[in-house]
């Protein structure tokens, strides 16, 4: 199927549509009240209008819609937005801080520092560098609006798949406030509060907003039968030895503070400040598959499972020289914990006997596990704002929005669920951004244009160190890596009206980014060095380095070349849409555009390399054809749009051996469609939906990649039916009935499209039960999730060279209640 058939098909489809709505220009005759929608105001275009008049497909949910739902993070709008999938984590990342988030087929799927998202999360206005701490606490939202397809002309770079866009309530003029209290499964307990703060009636106003979420983990550590001999966390490189006997759980507070200074009637300052701390258990994490076995490797790339049982349960002196070196070297002491594996279940002495790697620890409950390893997340982040508003004329505002931002994170996990030490990673990353946009907008030639155009400047610096030990430390990668960024952008929006029905819309990105990198990845157990010749740490030399090339004469276990690497990235992102309004109440539109995401270097190694290996920047062209209508005097509300997409240089993380690296997979093909809608059935029943649908399929994949067939995280279908009912006890207050169920289709979890780790087609259903009193001073909330219990992988790794799968499962089903009162 062409594009141009694809796209005149999705705006022929529109106009056909449109049809009934065209002829509706008279309102329709009504007898009861008017019970129409409510307008949804947005800001997707840098300016405030209603969704109903941006030509792009935009979800957009209230502050208090988020609120009624109980949604405290980014990922709960996953089964409410069509063709956007958000997960809370990433593989071996170890934190339910991390955001995935897919719009379209495109994403990112890995938390390394080397990599950009290609979804953009932006907190009023301020973009958010890093996947981790992205699936930020929803705190006192005023909306949240998420944009579908390339958005690089006024969002930027890395929003090449989509844009999410939080915006927070500005303080209010009168002093007041809401707080609740939340209790649920797994001994939750959450708290929440807001409260107004006039300091100077009408001139300086300021909010404090404080939340606090705490609940255990669902998967049970529970320990492994028999005696057996372990080695301390302690005994290799780790980001921490933090442990629980729980995975999955939160613990974490967050407060921010707003202040709004009237300086006139054309002039306003706000400054805002946010505080976030988690100290929580790590992702939970199940072994879903074991590879290894007790003889030489056999599994393709498989190695250390297999061998740390050929160094327990097999005579090494017995073993043959083809598998390598010398064996004894590789059993023998290991470079940090300064003991031996060798030999420990065939010596005669059962006081040091091991456990063999294999399938005896998939303890056949998904929500146990053997794991004795690391488990946490801990996660400080912080930022200061200061967005500064004016008319410089009748027809011209200036904005400027400065903000710079901090995040210490650490995490560890326990990858492979046994009392061994298979695979145990663990991150640290300490990183800062300063950013400043400058935006002017207004209105000219007789207010038939619409402009936006500024600029932009960022700048990120950081690091981010690797802590992975493999087959009980005969691997050790301890890998710290230093990063720095700079971009510079100037951007331009325009929207002209040729008449009341017809507008083209015109914009562009020039965008200059600098990006510098050096990694210091190293072995301290020096496993090459004994795999292939034998060697301890104490007996490598010079000549020893050189025939393996190792590149530092400065620190032989070094697998990253030496030096500082750099790269320039210019591009140039323009969209060009046209509009057409045959009526007040129905707009079709038909759109280009153009988004990129910038290249970068792999920095996970385990072999050394002269060179950095890097990969180049994607870029994706989409076309894009929707219609957007109101009908029945505003009681239903329809969205539908179609679109193309050519998608171009895939950045995918694949497991190369042990490694995730990331390279340029290939290039793919996108089109699907999606439909929105609101309707008002009476005046106490609303019913909301929406129905999406994407196919993908690479027309070319690139030498050397692992790719399957179908991109990660995109599932075929997305179906949300999602009814709410308000029964007006008139004095007594109301109550409030609401159900979302969602339908979503099979979508695989990685790149390899390893089955083990393909997520099965899911029916999520959750429901609520408000009470309000009559003055809405207070309510209570009753609500369940995943009532159906639906348990299926969001998550995982396919780790050959570790020897074994593993994932994590979602939530099983939990219920809340909720105490809320206002004042």
């Amino acid at each position: 199927m062409t594009k141009r058939y694809l796209f005149s098909t999705a705006v022929g489809i529109s106009m056909v549509y449109s049809l009934p709505a065209i002829a509706q220009d008279a309102p329709p005759q009504t007898t009861g009240p008017n019970i129409g929608l409510d307008d949804i105001v947005v800001t997707a275009q840098k300016r405030a209008e209603n969704i109903q008049d941006v030509p792009i497909a935009v979800s957009a949910f209230s502050g208090d819609a988020i609120a009624q739902k109980s949604i405290g993070a980014i990922q709960g709008l996953s089964n409410l937005t069509p063709n956007v999938t958000l997960d809370a984590g990433s593989p071996f990342s170890g934190s339910s801080s991390v955001l995935t988030a897919y719009v379209r087929g495109i994403g990112q799927d890995d938390f390394a520092f080397n990599l950009d998202p290609g979804v953009g999360v932006y907190v009023d206005g301020i973009y958010l560098a890093r996947t981790v701490g992205a699936n930020t606490d929803l705190l006192d939202v005023e909306r949240i609006e998420v944009l579908k397809g390339p958005q690089g002309t006024l969002f930027g770079r890395n929003s090449i798949g989509g844009a999410i866009s939080i915006v927070t309530r500005e303080p209010g003029e009168e002093f007041g406030g809401k707080a609740e209290i939340t209790t649920g499964r797994f001994d939750r307990l959450d708290i929440r509060g807001t409260v107004d703060l006039p300091l100077i009636a009408d001139k300086l106003l300021s909010t404090l907003t404080f939340s606090s979420t705490k609940r255990d983990g669902y998967v049970k550590r529970i320990p492994f039968p028999g005696t057996y001999v372990t080695d301390p966390l302690t005994s290799v490189p780790r980001s921490g030895t933090q442990t629980s006997d729980t995975e999955g759980g939160e613990s974490q507070w967050t407060v921010r503070g707003k202040l709004l200074w009237k300086v006139s009637d054309s002039v306003k300052l706000t400054l805002s400040g946010d505080y976030q701390k988690g100290d929580q258990p790590g992702m939970a994490s199940t072994l879903i598959k074991v590879l290894s076995n007790n003889g030489a490797p056999t599994f393709p790339g498989e190695l250390f499972g297999s061998v740390y049982n050929l160094c327990i349960n097999v005579p090494n002196a017995l073993l043959p020289s083809a598998i390598g070196g010398n064996i004894q070297a590789m059993c023998g002491v290991r470079g940090t914990s300064g003991t031996s594996i060798g030999n420990a279940n065939v010596d005669a002495d059962p006081s040091n006997n091991r456990l063999t790697w294999n399938h005896q620890f998939i303890t056949g409950d998904i929500d146990k596990s053997y794991a004795t390893g690391p488990s946490f997340s801990r996660l400080q982040n912080w930022g200061l704002s200061g967005v500064l508003d004016a008319d410089l004329t009748d027809n011209m505002s200036v904005k400027s929005i400065t903000a710079y931002r901090k995040l210490n994170w650490a995490a560890g996990m326990d990858a492979d669920g046994s009392p061994i030490t298979i695979i145990e990673p663990g991150f640290t990353m300490h990183q800062q951004q300063f950013s400043e946009e400058l935006q002017f907008s207004g209105k000219a030639f007789d207010n038939r244009l619409d402009y936006v155009f500024g600029f932009y400047y960022f700048r990120e610096t950081g690091n981010l160190h690797d802590y992975v030990p493999f087959g009980q430390g005969l691997l050790q990668v301890d890998g710290f890596n230093t990063f720095k960024t700079r971009a510079l952008a100037a951007f331009t929006h325009l929207n002209y009206r040729f008449s009341d029905q017809f507008s083209i819309t015109l914009g562009g990105r020039y965008t200059d980014e600098r990006k510098q990198f050096e990694g210091f990845q190293r072995d301290p157990n020096g496993f090459l060095y004994k795999l292939v010749l034998g060697k301890q740490l104490n007996e490598i030399t010079e000549a020893d380095r050189i025939a393996l090339g190792f590149p530092d004469p400065t620190d032989p276990l070094r697998f990253y070349p030496t030096g500082l690497n750099k790269k320039k990235f210019t591009d140039f992102s323009p969209r060009v849409g046209l509009e057409f309004k045959p009526s007040d109440d129905v707009m079709l539109y038909a759109s280009f555009s153009r988004g990129y995401k910038t290249g970068g270097w792999t920095t996970r190694l385990s072999n050394p390399e002269t060179v950095a290996p890097d990969f180049d920047e994607e870029t994706a062209k989409s076309w894009e054809g929707g219609i957007k209508s109101e009908l029945f005097d505003r009681r239903v509300r329809l969205n539908v749009a179609g679109f193309y997409t050519e998608y171009n240089g895939i950045q995918l993380t694949q497991t190369n051996g042990i490694s995730p690296t990331t390279k340029n997979a290939g290039n793919a093909e996108i089109y699907g469609a999606e439909a929105e809608f609101q309707a008002v059935l009476t005046d106490a029943v609303l019913l909301t939906g929406s129905l999406g649908y994407v196919h993908d399929r690479y027309v070319e994949k690139l030498p050397g990649t692992t790719a399957g067939d179908r991109l990660p995280k995109t599932p075929r279908w997305k179906v949300n039916i999602s009814p709410k009912y308000t029964l007006d006890l008139e004095a007594k207050g109301q109550v409030i009935a609401m159900v979302d169920y969602t339908y979503t289709s099979s979508l695989f979890n990685n790149t390899e499209n390893t089955v083990e780790l393909k997520r099965k087609p899911v029916n999520m259903v959750n429901a609520s039960l408000i009470y309000e009193e009559p003055g809405k001073s207070w309510s209570i909330t009753i609500g369940g999730t995943n009532l159906a219990n639906e348990r299926y992988i969001t998550t995982g790794q396919f780790q050959p060279g570790g020897g074994l799968i593993y994932g994590t499962y979602s939530r099983p089903r939990e219920w809340y209640a909720k105490l809320g009162v206002s004042f």
